[in-house]
């Protein structure tokens, strides 16, 4: 097989699907290798209705289908975000309540979602077995395009909003979007750059917010609703991809089938989206009800159109050679000024009209003019100075590293890559794969590096723009809730009683409608794997222990010319008192200069030379164990196989010659990583609750909360507020710190690439610059014993994180692999429609965790304790879930195949290398996949009692506002401020 420029081996297109040729009732456009990906791009038509449809042929199991629709909204209801919830809620042919639930718990789906955005709505899934991935494009097309919301009026109000009597004889607004949106209005970014758009799209459809504004939300009626799907939800308004090892013949008719049943509603042309014409308006201001800390600035800069696909890529180049880390030279000028404690550079693409923004948060009152002219003035410097030769090929390798790695992350590759297309065919059916190459583009800009190419565009972006836009966010005490409470007290005072009573009636029909059973008949209409359809369990290599100066490990895994090295340092030698500085040591090192470089030298060398250098903490729980942590300060590297060397040499260098004597920089490094934190908080307050939830009963979590969690928070807190009088012993106290952990003692090194370069990386390396330790290396670790108590956190949103957790049940004898079919059915039977549907809860879920803790959390949740009082029901629901064969066999597929997921190299190797650290025998994984199999409905049933009694054995953690947790009625242990103002108070009194 031939390899392309970029390093891919790709096979040649195929001569069967030259244009003009006819298949299955779509007609090919154009073919466009896509070296980059190593297959081929087919462009299409549905020759009946004029649907575009690509396939990208690459050789890859992990296949996909999206299909996509323009959707430009024309207000601020977030009609298109409530329909992208509604669509998935039944159809014709499947006339379920929650097909899209029934997925979640029966297919063998790698990626299932749907997702909007400013300018579009998409609706993706991937899948590696054929016939499941068939059954989901199946459902997604009746659903798109026969939904159940023309029959079923409820749709609308669960998903979007409707009115409900409060105790108190008011109203209230309740809805899973309306509850996600206040969510996303409770986070400053969403607001800042949500006002941003505002100022710079006055004109066109980028002005609305697509996702809905919750003061907006009421204003949209069902059937205005109903139209909007009617123009939108058309084929000659559609964008179908298809993605992987296909039989294409076989799906092209698959697909074309389902086009031909669909309906025309003649119901009018689509929302248009127009470009909008340059503007400049002055500095706007907005007010919102949020911590003090939270001050923010933005300032953005429309750089062009989405078919400048170089001109794109060159601006995410330049901004991270700017501001991509405190040694940028754009970032450094803003932090030495002190106008912002946190700035950064953020390319906003994916839209007709791209834009570079510049957000400072941590902000001075009204620095919004002093922030702009520092930012224009330091690029007209660079303009006219240069940016540094050096700097901008660092960034440029960095890039190119990025692209040829191919890491989506959450996204399987398929779907990542469909919603790349869209960046550039949505607006122009000429260009439907722009934004899936980048070689040419990189050589361009190499090519670019020696006469000025970049400075150039720095010119045209920033210094002689002509569309532009700065919005400064202003904390106020009152905001949305105190407007919301407003508008709802004047509706109430307009109802009379029988008004009054209509609405309490809709809601009781609305939960008749909600706990209502799906006709057994209509749920077997919905396609299913059974456990016969479960492939064999997919090979997974193992690791090899090799010689070597120090102890290591192999993976030899494919990873496309790129190898990937983690040191893990055993941090038990240190006391638990000095767990938070070994995390502020790992968030400083890289970052500050050394013996032999600079900080800014470091950053260029990085970035130039390695994919990645990571420093972080991580702890394991020995073989699931309550009482024994194993805590790590590990050191991730990742390079091309001709940087080998560099991989080995350049984090030696960090880790054994870093200068802790740079207080100014370590300070802006420490308060951004307080302001990361704060963010974490509030807008992944699930996560936060269920890992402080764990050091209620686990050592191991109490280390890794003092690590990452609400403990180093307090920490840094602290050591922020008294930052003059402890800033000396802090940079003694790190440099200690490092010569303790990184040594030759109890380290291992894990590296990921061919047996050559894992020769050429010791070769190079010998010890790593590492030697004993001695005395030091002793185990000083012992971590408080863990204490059960109710916990609230208080930040600044407008909706709630509420975790619940218990010690593992004296009748819990299951394994991992049971608990990951009951955590399911749990999660997305029970819980879906109790917290969810009910509750307005935007997510809500149930895990054991391997270590057997039991723990509940909803996600962005509007009340408290009736979410509580639902999880405590759960123990009689599974004793009594009466769940038919295939239902069950659903939950099983979807359980293994969840176990069987394709991942990254990188994420396959941290895996295997957690369950070494984590003391786990050979075959661990196996054998759960062995207890999922072996699940029975009689097991199910039994593992209620391990959940009996929760309400007298229970722990509770709540992330959320004041207002609620104050108005819950629940008494706790203690309450943490964990909100700005509280760091600022904190700081008066120090």
């Amino acid at each position: 097989m031939p390899a392309s420029k970029s390093g891919v081996p790709f096979t040649t297109p195929d001569p069967s699907l030259a244009p003009g040729t006819r298949h299955a009732g779509f007609t090919v456009r154009s073919v466009e290798p896509l070296e980059e990906l190593g297959g081929t791009a087919y462009v299409m038509r549905h020759d009946a209705s004029g649907a575009r449809l690509m396939w990208l042929a690459v050789p890859d199991d992990n296949k996909s289908f999206s299909i996509a629709f323009k959707t430009p909204p024309k207000d601020d209801t977030g009609v298109f975000h409530i329909l992208e919830h509604s669509v998935l809620c039944g159809s014709d042919r499947y006339p379920v309540k929650e097909p899209f639930v029934n997925l979640i718990k029966s297919s063998m789906q790698t990626f299932l979602n749907a997702i909007t955005f400013p300018d579009k709505t998409m609706y993706p899934v991937a899948s590696t077995n054929v016939a499941d991935l068939e059954n989901l494009m199946g459902v997604y097309l009746d659903a798109v395009l026969h939904p159940s919301i023309w029959r079923r009026r409820r749709i609308f109000e669960q998903e979007g909003w409707h009115l409900e009597p409060t105790e108190d004889g008011g109203l209230a607004y309740n809805g899973v979007v309306y509850n996600e949106m206040r969510g996303a209005t409770s986070d400053p970014d969403d607001v800042l750059f949500q006002a941003l758009d505002r100022q710079l799209f006055p004109t066109n459809a980028y002005r609305f917010d697509s996702g809905g504004d919750p003061s907006s939300i009421p204003d949209l009626s069902y059937e205005g609703f109903l139209d909007s799907h009617a123009r939108h939800y058309t084929l000659p308004n559609s964008y179908t991809v298809l993605y992987g090892d296909l039989d294409i013949e076989r799906e092209l008719a698959f697909i074309a089938e389902r086009f031909d049943g669909a309906e025309d509603r003649h119901a009018g042309a689509p929302n248009p989206l127009e470009p909008q014409e340059p503007v400049r308006p002055a500095l706007a201001k907005v007010r919102m009800a949020t911590a003090p800390g939270n001050a923010a600035v933005g300032l953005s800069y429309v750089i062009g159109t989405a078919g400048q696909r170089e001109r794109v890529l060159t601006a995410d180049v330049l901004l991270d050679a700017l501001c991509g880390s405190n040694e940028a030279p754009l970032k450094r000028a803003v932090l030495q000024s002190g106008l912002a404690d946190e700035f950064q550079g953020i390319l906003v693409d994916g839209e007709l009209q791209p834009q570079v923004a510049f957000h400072a948060k941590g902000t001075r009152p009204d620095s919004g003019p002093a922030l702009r002219e520092l930012v224009e003035g330091t690029c007209a410097r660079l303009v006219r100075d240069g940016i540094g030769r050096e700097r901008l090929e660092a960034s440029l390798a960095q890039a190119e590293f990025n692209l040829r790695e191919g890491d989506w992350g959450y996204y399987a590759d398929g779907v990542a890559l469909s919603m790349q297309a869209m960046s550039s065919w949505l607006y122009d059916d000429g260009r439907p794969v722009d934004y899936l190459r980048f070689q040419d583009c990189i050589d361009s800009m190499r090519e670019g590096l020696a006469d000025g190419y970049f400075e150039r565009l720095l010119d045209e972006l920033v210094c002689h723009s002509a569309h532009n836009a700065e919005v400064e966010l202003v904390p106020v005490e009152d905001g949305a809730a105190a407007d919301e409470a407003a508008r709802l007290a004047e509706l109430r005072a307009g109802m009379d009683d029988e008004a009054y009573a209509a609405v309490a009636s809709e809601l009781e029909a609305l939960r008749r409608e909600q706990e209502a059973p799906d006709d057994p008949a209509d749920v077997a209409r919905l396609p299913r794997l059974g456990v016969a359809d479960i492939a064999e369990a997919p090979a997974e290599p193992r690791e090899e222990r090799v010689e070597a100066p120090l102890p290591c490990v192999w993976h030899g895994i494919p990873t496309h010319r790129i190898d990937y090295v983690y040191h893990y340092f055993d941090l038990r030698r240190l006391t638990a008192d000095e767990l938070p500085y070994a995390s502020v040591l790992a968030e400083l090192l890289g970052r500050l200069g050394t013996r032999e470089h600079s900080a800014a030298e470091l950053d260029t060398l990085v970035e130039g030379r390695l994919g990645s250098l990571d420093f972080f903490c991580d702890s394991y729980a020995w073989q699931g164990s309550l009482d024994e942590a194993r805590p790590y300060l590990v050191v991730g590297v990742s390079s091309l196989s001709e940087r080998v060397a560099d991989a080995a040499t350049i984090p030696a260098e960090v880790w054994g010659s870093t200068l802790f004597d740079d207080q100014e920089r370590i300070l802006a490094i420490l308060q951004q990583r307080r302001i990361a934190l704060s963010q974490y908080f509030q807008n992944n307050g699930h996560a936060a609750a269920m890992a402080r939830l764990s050091t209620h009963y686990s050592r191991s979590a109490t280390a890794a909360d003092a690590l990452g969690g609400v403990g180093l928070y307090l920490f840094l807190r602290e050591l922020l507020a008294s930052w003059d009088e402890r800033k000396n012993e802090l940079c003694a106290r790190l440099a200690d710190v490092a010569r303790r952990v990184f040594s030759s003692d109890e380290v291992l090194v894990s590296f990921t690439g061919p047996r050559a370069d894992l020769d050429a990386f010791w070769a190079a390396g010998g010890s790593l610059g590492l030697s004993p330790a001695g005395d030091a290396a002793a185990h000083r670790l012992e971590l408080p014993a863990p204490k059960a108590q109710d916990e609230a956190f208080l930040i600044a949103s407008n909706v709630s994180y509420v975790g619940e957790g218990a010690a593992p049940s004296a009748a819990d004898a299951f394994g991992p692999g049971n608990w990951a079919v009951a955590s399911r059915a749990l999660s997305f039977d029970y819980l879906w429609n109790e917290v969810r549907m009910k509750g307005g809860a935007y997510g809500v879920g149930f895990r054991r965790t391997t270590s057997g803790l039991p723990q509940f959390w909803s996600y962005r949740d509007p009340v408290v304790t009736p979410s509580i009082a639902r999880y405590e029901g759960s123990a009689d629901w599974l004793r009594s879930w009466d769940a038919s064969q295939a239902e069950l066999e659903g939950y099983v597929v979807s359980c293994v195949a969840a176990h069987d997921n394709p991942v990254k190299p990188r994420q396959l190797v941290r895996r295997q290398d957690g369950l070494d650290l984590s003391g786990r025998p050979e075959g661990w994984r196996a054998e759960l996949r062995g207890q999922i199999l072996g699940t029975t409905q009689e097991t199910l049933r039994s593992m209620a009692t391990c959940l009996d009694g929760l309400e007298k054995r229970r722990s509770l953690c709540v992330f959320g506002p004041q207002e609620q947790v104050e108005g819950s009625g629940l008494t706790f242990d203690q309450v943490i401020d964990l909100r700005d103002a509280a760091v600022e108070n904190e700081a008066a009194e120090g």
